[in-house]
């Protein structure tokens, strides 16, 4: 299989790729923002009004939204007021257009974004509902019809990248989104095409393939922070073939994570799920918002009825 062609080149902030700390908050120094750089201020002495430790104050420049709870990402909805635009397949190129959904505030500064692929002869209104579950928690997400039902993962890889740069090129949502800090995910052939995309372009900060559908096993030179998803059930593309092999062929370095739900089948992720909406906000807020609020929902390893197996290279304490 010929390699996915890179996209043009774009500014990019060195990625986070620092083993999982031990303990989700940690000493360090506030971040203040200063003529667009990111400068080293005093740590406040008082607690803050959200209940949070001092030590925990701007663990990261990106973090949006309150502190998160179980309930918070198990919720239907963020906190985070969104809108929605319809992107024309006549407006773009190198995708069919999609739907972009977005926070209205801006109050918070930039957010990263996820472009979402469909799987083989779907479209985007297989994965739809992953907009707005991920836009209300402090993303810019946009679903997008791929240019033929029937395209492989690989060319499904490419669209992503394209409609990623897209939306930070030249949509109308362009001025809210951080460029430096995206990410990709996919449905069957377009989890595929997540693992390509990541491959392509390492300076994306998280993929994300739903019970992925792949060809090519191999990923060793994926390094972009990784969360499988598969399911047990599925006999499209079984997790012994497909999404194991994925995550076994990842680097041990990587922040990777195998979470295989339990006794669900391959359309598990096309309609509303709670178990790969957590799993995939904790992973999005981790490594594309850098938030290590959110490491507590993924270190130690997940356990419950319905994940039937959970890896990671999460150190436990």
């Amino acid at each position: 299989m010929q390699p996915v062609p890179a996209l043009h080149p774009h500014p990019t902030r060195p990625p986070s790729r620092r083993p999982w700390p031990r303990l989700v908050t940690r000493p360090l120094l506030a971040l203040a923002l200063v003529g667009g750089s990111a400068v080293a201020a005093p740590a406040a002495t008082a607690a803050p009004a959200d209940g949070r430790t001092v030590a925990a104050v701007a663990a990261s420049p990106y973090e949006r939204g309150p502190a998160p709870t179980t309930a918070s990402i198990e919720a239907t909805r963020g906190p985070f007021a969104i809108a929605q635009s319809t992107v024309a397949a006549s407006a773009v190129s190198g995708f069919r257009g999609g739907t972009i959904y977005y926070p209205t505030s801006t109050a918070e500064g930039t957010f990263g974004a996820v472009a979402i692929s469909p799987g083989y002869t779907a479209s985007q209104s297989s994965v739809a509902w992953l907009g707005p579950r991920l836009a209300s928690q402090g993303f810019v997400v946009i679903t997008i019809d791929t240019l033929s039902v029937y395209d492989q993962p690989a060319s499904r890889g490419t669209q992503l990248l394209a409609a990623l740069d897209y939306l930070t090129g030249s949509s109308a949502v362009r001025t809210r989104i951080d460029r430096t800090r995206l990410a990709v995910m996919g449905h069957s052939m377009g989890g595929g095409g997540s693992l390509s995309a990541a491959n392509t372009r390492p300076a994306l900060q998280a993929a994300i393939p739903l019970t992925g559908w792949h060809t090519v096993k191999n990923w060793s030179s994926v390094r972009v922070p990784t969360l499988v998803i598969g399911a047990e059930n599925d006999s499209t593309a079984p997790v012994a073939s497909h999404s194991e092999p994925f995550y076994t062929s990842l680097p041990a370095s990587l922040d990777k994570a195998y979470l295989e739900l339990n006794a669900a089948g391959h359309s598990a992720p096309t309609s509303p799920n709670v178990t790969v909406a957590k799993y995939s906000i904790s992973w999005l807020k981790r490594f594309v918002d850098d938030d290590t609020r959110y490491e507590q929902f993924l270190c130690p390893a997940p356990r419950g009825s319905a994940i039937q197996e959970y890896r990671d290279t999460c150190p436990h304490s």
